[in-house]
């Protein structure tokens, strides 16, 4: 358990010393001056924000403004802090998938996949609706039985809760996206209905990986019940895991108007669940995060 001081201290020093182990003695930018706030501290800013429900870029900016200025003496403008984050959206990628390698998550036997809608509108508004045009499309969302307009998110988790990967379609794309994330992956592979599609179980059967999904109402399941039972036990891992980037860290929220910021804001949900994995790994609930800062 952390105050909420020694949580950003510990959280900067993870970020920095996996930016410093990435760049090998090389500077992430190559042309132009440095900025006043280091790409560690503005990565730091991000998570330490997401953990405590503030997903808003300004709202971010005004938390450190108004409370951890003394920490952060190098914070200018906002426009200058929101641009510097999104110009780090590729890093933040890659430091998820670091921390989830050090928890062991590809290594794993066993992953579950499960969809996210992201929409930028419901049905009625999606004629008025002028973002990402010609990328967003329809798609069902079969939990809150309804249309929407927007993007899909396809999540891997391992069988431990930690995030192995993320894939962002068109609400209307097909479960063809499970190739962007099975290929560190290997073993059982559990999947919800979306994914119930027989020539890719053949496919991943060919590269190691069985796909194992529930049958639709009209379908005769002649598998063992016991096995089928404890696959929707198992299940219920990857539904705690969206519920927290549903209910804590926002991840339905839009709030962007290009695939550039859109891309930022989601690699640092996905790193700000990973991280605080990553810091409760010692800990009996490791998804238990509501017991992780003090406030």
């Amino acid at each position: 358990m952390f105050s909420i001081e020694e949580f950003i201290i510990a959280v900067f020093c993870c970020v920095d010393d996996l930016l410093q182990e990435m760049a090998q003695g090389q500077a992430i930018r190559q042309k132009g001056f440095a900025p006043a706030l280091a790409d560690s501290e503005v990565i730091t800013m991000e998570v330490v924000a997401e953990s405590q429900g503030i997903d808003a870029d300004q709202a971010i900016w005004n938390y450190f403004r108004r409370h951890w200025l003394v920490l952060f003496p190098g914070l200018g403008s906002r426009s200058a802090f929101v641009r510097q984050a999104a110009n780090l959206w590729q890093y933040k990628e890659r430091l998820q998938q670091q921390l989830a390698a050090q928890m062991g998550a590809f290594v794993d036997d066993i992953h579950l996949v499960d969809g996210i809608p992201i929409a930028l509108c419901g049905f009625s508004r999606a004629a008025r609706c002028r973002s990402f045009r010609g990328e967003a499309t329809f798609g069902y969302c079969a939990a809150k039985k309804q249309t929407y307009y927007g993007f899909h998110g396809h999540l891997l988790v391992s069988a431990t809760g930690v995030i192995s990967g993320f894939s962002l379609t068109p609400a209307a794309a097909s479960e063809e996206a499970l190739w962007d994330l099975v290929p560190p992956v290997h073993g059982l592979l559990i999947g919800d209905k979306g994914y119930l599609f027989e020539p890719l179980q053949h496919q991943l059967q060919a590269v190691g990986i069985s796909l194992e999904t529930a049958l639709r109402s009209n379908m005769q399941d002649a598998r063992n019940p016991a096995g089928v039972k404890l696959l929707r036990r198992v299940r219920r891992l990857i539904e705690t895991v969206i519920g927290q980037l549903v209910e804590r860290f926002s991840i339905e929220k839009v709030w962007a108007r290009d695939r550039w910021h859109l891309t930022s804001r989601l690699n640092r949900k996905l790193l700000a669940h990973t991280l605080c994995r990553w810091l409760n790994r010692h800990s009996s609930n490791p998804l238990q995060f509501e017991q992780l800062v003090t406030q």
